[in-house]
């Protein structure tokens, strides 16, 4: 049921109210408090110069009469349906259709966590990795992208529709290679478990500091077989991320303006998780997403917040 106020004459004229609608400074001001936390009223001054101005055509007070009457309008099958608005929706209507196709099956809820993300984060930069790897012609070594940017904290197991990932992932954020050297990935690094975000492709292990956030202990790279690779300060590392970061001029991926030979991928985020669940499903193979210990806690009563699923 809907309210739809009409404005159209009356038989029997309501009580008609007068607004004035004050568009001047002069009047917030009157209302302001003094120094000593009382609001100030107008004096009489004040209020003639109201009066006088409210009189003259063209001034900032205009009085207003509003007349109308309130009929309720039942929205149901009842009411026919607009032939100019259906020939206007018509051609979206296929493109939302395919929105609710299911395009995989996920083994696990997908969950998001406060460090890298949880599952849901591995899910996103698996996919980045894997994907960008395909469109590079040679293996990724890391993918990170921000939690912020996933706007979905659970996706449940079983089939996984491209809506869920047009709802996971709204924004049109593109992928993008960018070299930086090991002195700049360690810094790129902790700033990823400070943040809390996700990435793919390395072993972290991070403590919590006296204000109970995350920071980075030791990273290591991960090879094609899943073998830990120590990080050179001195060498070159070529890393996907999403053009968001690499555009922030400031804060905490500052870091990323120092990198070198950045190329644009022609691939969105969003697009990257369709195609990767896409070929998972026509190889035969369900998304499993499991948490792994790619995050690690590390210090007195270290204990792992993310435990293998089965």
């Amino acid at each position: 049921m809907s309210i739809q106020v009409v404005a159209a004459p009356q038989t029997k004229p309501i009580q008609p109210c007068v607004v004035e609608k004050p568009c001047t400074s002069e009047a917030t001001a009157a209302s302001k408090p003094t120094s000593a936390g009382k609001p100030t009223a107008p004096s009489k001054r004040t209020s003639a110069r109201r009066r006088s101005a409210a009189s003259k055509p063209g001034s900032a007070t205009v009085p207003a009469t509003l007349e109308g009457r309130v009929r309720e309008v039942l929205v149901d099958a009842s009411i026919a349906n607009d032939p100019a608005l259906e020939k206007m929706l018509t051609p979206y209507s296929a493109k939302v259709r395919a929105l609710e196709v299911v395009i995989g099956k996920l083994e696990v809820e997908l969950k998001k966590g406060p460090v890298g993300a949880g599952n849901l984060g591995n899910f996103v930069t698996d996919s980045i990795r894997v994907q960008s790897s395909a469109k590079l012609g040679k293996p990724v070594l890391l993918a990170i992208t921000n939690s912020g940017g996933l706007r979905k904290n659970t996706i449940a197991a079983g089939g996984l529709r491209a809506a869920d990932i047009f709802e996971l992932l709204p924004f049109e954020n593109a992928l993008a290679k960018v070299d930086l050297s090991g002195e700049q990935l360690l810094k790129l690094l902790n700033v990823v478990v400070s943040a809390g975000d996700a990435l793919s492709g390395a072993r972290i292990k991070y403590r919590m500091n006296a204000d109970n956030r995350a920071e980075l202990v030791s990273a290591r790279l991960l090879d094609g077989q899943g073998r830990e690779m120590g990080i050179d300060p001195k060498a070159t590392y070529s890393i996907v991320t999403i053009d968001y970061l690499l555009q922030l001029g400031s804060g905490r991926y500052s870091i990323l303006q120092e990198g070198k030979n950045v190329r644009p991928l022609g691939l969105t985020i969003r697009d990257a998780l369709i195609d990767y669940v896409k070929a998972a499903t026509a190889a035969g193979r369900p998304i499993k997403a499991s948490l792994d210990d790619r995050f690690v806690l590390s210090g007195p009563a270290a204990q792992k917040p993310e435990s293998p699923q089965r």
